[in-house]
C-alpha cells in the first residue's frame, strides 16, 4: 500500500516541521524541584525528549529562562543543557515571557503560527504566554505530560482555562507521531524510535517498525 501524496506541510491542518516552532520556558532546577503534579524524573524525561524531537524535525526552538542574569535564579537544568545547549535563551524578569520584547520578537521571526509551548509552572508562565497568544490569532498546542504544576489542582486548572480559550491538548507520543507522521519518512525513522525509547514508549513503536 502507497501513502497518499505528501499534503502542502506549510498549510497542513496538523503539525509538520514546516508549519510549527517550539517553545519552551523555565525549566530550571528550582521551577523542576516544586513540581508536585506529576512524578518529576518523568516530567524531565518527557522535557527531553519533547526537545529532542523538536531538534531532531528542524523545528524553530524558542528557549527561555527567568531571572538567571539577576542571580536570582539558576540555568536549565542539565538534561537540557545537554540537547539545547547550542541554541540562545532569552532570558527575562516577566512571570509571562509574552511581555518580554525579545521573546516576543523571537517567535514572530519564525513565521509559524503553530506553537509547541511547554513551560514550568502550568499556572503561571504556561498559562499567561499560551493566551497572549492565542488571543493574537497564533494556535497553541500543549504538551501536558511535559508540563507541570505546584499541585494537581493548579495544573488541571491551568490546562482548562488554556484549553477553554481555545489551546489544544497534546502528549508527547502524539507530538513524535505527528511529526513524523510516515513510516517512509525513512531519514528519520530511527531518530522516532529512539525518542520513543528514551522517554519509556518503546513497546508499540518498536513492534509497529518491526513489521514494515
Amino acid at each position: 500500500m502507497a501513502s497518499e501524496v505528501i499534503r502542502d506541510p506549510k498549510s497542513d491542518h496538523l503539525l509538520t516541521p514546516q508549519n510549527a516552532a517550539f517553545i519552551i520556558i523555565d525549566y530550571q532546577p528550582v521551577q523542576v524541584n516544586s513540581i508536585a503534579s506529576m512524578d518529576r524524573q518523568l516530567l524531565i524525561n518527557n522535557i527531553v525528549g519533547s526537545s529532542k524531537a523538536a531538534v531532531v524535525y528542524g523545528l524553530p526552538i524558542i528557549h527561555s529562562t527567568v531571572n538567571v542574569k539577576t542571580g536570582l535564579n539558576k540555568p536549565p537544568i542539565p538534561q537540557l543543557q545537554k540537547v539545547l545547549g547550542h541554541l540562545p535563551t532569552y532570558d527575562r524578569t516577566s512571570i509571562n515571557s509574552w511581555e518580554d520584547v525579545e521573546f516576543k520578537q523571537a517567535v514572530e521571526s519564525t513565521g509559524r503560527k503553530k506553537l509547541i509551548m511547554t513551560a514550568l509552572w502550568t499556572e503561571a508562565c504556561l498559562t499567561f504566554p499560551a493566551l497572549d497568544a492565542l488571543n493574537e490569532g497564533y494556535e497553541v498546542y500543549v504538551v501536558t505530560d511535559a508540563v507541570g504544576g505546584t499541585s494537581v489542582t493548579a495544573h488541571e486548572a491551568a490546562l482548562r482555562r488554556i484549553e477553554q480559550a481555545g489551546g489544544k491538548m497534546i502528549s508527547v507520543a502524539q507530538l513524535f507521531c505527528e511529526l513524523q507522521r510516515d513510516w517512509a519518512r525513512s531519514e528519520t525513522v530511527p531518530s522516532f524510535i529512539n525518542l520513543f525509547i528514551e522517554t519509556g514508549g518503546t513497546a508499540g513503536i518498536q513492534f509497529s517498525y518491526d513489521r514494515t
